[in-house]
């Protein structure tokens, strides 16, 4: 063995390795991209959940695209309004207010109401079993209950429940979509946090074979429809949508409904009531109503019957006095 030899490569080496060393060091600074305050100022506020629900890649991408005037500074669901108003500082610009949302998923149809085709004995999978003559349940538009939103929401949101179908915790949801993105069903959907009346179906067959395969699915009887004092509601695709900027949650249309299919959290429910003292006795709140229950003469005191009031607001809209306040019932 040539030790002679050995000490001359290794000394070759260890030059060459000084050399290109130096060579990168000189590089990493001569090319070096500066980075944007701005972004490194949005980013440092960010949850760093890299979940996607802004629609970027994740949370470094959304502080870029915020700088560049291609996201909007209140879009990151996870971090909501006080995340918004620290990017509102660091950018130092005003934050409009954005409407929190939470996922819905869109199906009651629990092993208690809907019927079964086959039983299932695959890979637990809602992808799988759709695969399966869109899965066990009769009803082709069924949550299938195997999981998968489950598996993807990086925030324990959302479960099945003891019945076999997907439940949200409205209190733990930060609306980043990944159940709905992964659902093979698209049953789960983004809605308003404060609205307490949802259609909570989506199947778009046809009456008489609705109700065979599942007994608490919209039928498209629209009866809903026909009940909704302010135009609603409305069925489309033989299924009953409602439109969340007309609605007034009112909740004619969850009891009227014959099958149960829309829900309503019946402890929101409000009611009008006129503070007596105040009223004028102008009549305005009265022709306004839809329900017929207010009573009172020009120029007297009026009253609101609570048992006919649908807390809809359209009273303290006409008063012009603001002497209608809402309470819980």
């Amino acid at each position: 063995m040539d030790v002679k030899n050995i000490l001359s490569a290794g000394l070759s080496l260890a030059s060459m390795g000084l050399v290109f060393g130096a060579g990168l060091a000189f590089a990493s600074q001569k090319f070096a991209v500066e980075k944007d305050p701005k972004v490194e100022a949005v980013y440092a506020v960010l949850p760093s959940a890299n979940c996607g629900g802004c629609g970027y890649a994740g949370c470094m991408q959304f502080a870029e695209a915020v700088v560049r005037g291609d996201a909007k500074p209140n879009g990151c669901p996870v971090g909501g309004e006080s995340v918004a108003e620290k990017i509102g500082d660091a950018l130092g610009v005003e934050i409009e207010e954005s409407e929190k949302m939470i996922a819905r998923v869109l199906c009651k149809g629990d092993k208690d109401h809907c019927a079964i085709k086959y039983e299932y004995s695959g890979l637990e999978s809602c992808i799988s079993a759709n695969m399966l003559e869109s899965g066990p349940k009769a009803c082709s538009f069924g949550c299938l209950g195997k999981g998968d939103c489950v598996s993807v929401c990086q925030f324990d949101a959302i479960h099945i429940n003891e019945k076999g179908v997907a439940e949200v915790d409205y209190e733990k949801c930060t609306a980043c979509g990944a159940c709905i993105e992964i659902c093979p069903k698209d049953l789960i959907e983004l809605v308003p946090a404060t609205q307490h009346v949802v259609v909570d179906c989506k199947n778009e067959e046809k009456g008489g074979f609705v109700k065979k395969n599942c007994d608490i699915a919209c039928i498209a009887c629209g009866i809903c429809e026909r009940s909704c004092p302010f135009d609603a509601i409305h069925v489309v695709n033989n299924i009953a949508s409602i439109d969340y900027e007309k609605c007034t949650q009112c909740m004619i249309c969850y009891e009227k409904c014959p099958t149960n299919a829309i829900s309503a959290d019946e402890t929101k429910k409000m009611v009008a009531f006129i503070e007596e003292e105040n009223c004028i006795g102008c009549s305005l709140c009265k022709k306004r109503c839809p329900v017929d229950a207010i009573e009172g003469e020009i120029k007297g005191k009026h009253k609101i019957d609570p048992e006919k009031c649908i807390g809809c607001g359209e009273c303290i809209e006409a008063c012009p006095k603001d002497t209608i306040i809402m309470k819980n019932i």
